[in-house]
């Protein structure tokens, strides 16, 4: 099993900056891919980032630019510094790991941006 615990969440205005990070523990041996996910009222989870254990990142087109997600693999972490936030950005974000053809999820964090 893989636990993962989200911060950093909250609220701020139209082109402000947020910063999430999730720790992940347990089995984090083998964790393939780390990244953030989010789900808005009335519409699926989507991928916002993701990262490999060797570093390629992938991007939704919507923050392009604007996100940039890091990992350190020594301390099991995953960060997203968000900018330049959008009000279309508000949302549950939630932090995943792929793990031996598994998901694991976080709790979510809640994101505001307001317009």
């Amino acid at each position: 099993q893989v636990q993962l615990v989200e911060s950093g969440g909250g609220l701020v205005q139209a082109g402000g900056s947020l910063r999430l990070s999730c720790a992940a523990s347990g089995r984090v041996f083998s964790i393939n891919a780390m990244g953030w996910y989010r789900q808005a009222p009335g519409k699926e989870r989507e991928l916002v980032a993701a990262i490999t254990s060797g570093g390629s990142t992938n991007y939704a087109d919507s923050v392009k630019g604007r996100f940039t997600i890091s990992r350190d693999n020594a301390e099991n972490t995953v960060t997203l510094q968000m900018n330049s936030l959008k009000p279309e950005d508000t949302a549950v974000y939630y932090c995943a790991a792929l793990r031996v053809g598994r998901h694991y999820w976080g709790q979510g964090t809640q994101v505001t941006v307001s317009s």
